[in-house]
């Protein structure tokens, strides 16, 4: 039986992650097996499914999210504005809508799909290893958000020559620029040319 949202083992409040099954992948993205979260990102890292959102607003900045400081996995850094793991057996484009919500407490808007990208990316801080096959996926955030503060440490929207000096001054996750780099076709397809992605 497919592990679903129901029968999930979730992340605690204090962010271990022991319980939850991600999904192992071959190098083309095919289901070949299952994994507990903390044991898949241990060195070397299992290849394992993943997804990453990126969502702007009306004035085409993106939304930077920084994961709060009691995660388990990159704390205190900045990155898109939502990425994690579908449960086995979900869809990424399901897993990427709800846990945008669960995060923020926002639905995206023409949510769509952006490609696959393919990384191992160490964690000099915490040891861990990305080693992921990411669904990207762009959209619109067209209401308020209400981040959940157990996931979330802060939020801001960002021009490029905004992030750019961001980028060079703040901590970013190991995975932010590999992500953002393969998504940026269908994000200049979303904002237009004038929004200078």
């Amino acid at each position: 039986m497919p592990i679903t949202p129901a029968t999930a083992t979730h992340t605690s409040s204090n962010g271990t992650a022991d319980a939850i099954l991600l999904e192992l992948v071959d190098e083309n993205g095919v289901t070949i097996g299952t994994a507990e979260k903390l044991a898949a990102h241990q060195p070397p890292g299992q290849l394992h499914r993943a997804f990453s959102v990126f969502l702007f607003d009306e004035r085409g900045r993106l939304l930077l999210q920084q994961r709060a400081l009691g995660k388990y996995h990159s704390p205190g850094v900045w990155s898109n504005t939502c990425c994690g793991h579908p449960y086995p057996g979900e869809a990424p484009f399901a897993a990427a809508a709800r846990r945008t919500f669960e995060e923020l407490g926002v639905s995206p808007s023409l949510l769509g799909e952006a490609g696959t990208v393919r990384y191992n990316h160490p964690d000099p801080e915490s040891g861990l290893v990305e080693q992921e096959y990411n669904h990207l996926f762009v959209g619109l955030v067209q209401s308020a958000l209400r981040p959940d503060a157990e996931e979330v440490g802060d939020t801001a929207f960002v021009t490029p020559a905004e992030l750019a000096e961001r980028h060079a001054g703040d901590p970013f996750s190991s995975w932010f620029m590999t992500v953002l780099d393969a998504a940026r076709p269908a994000v200049r397809e979303l904002t237009g040319p004038s929004a200078g992605w």
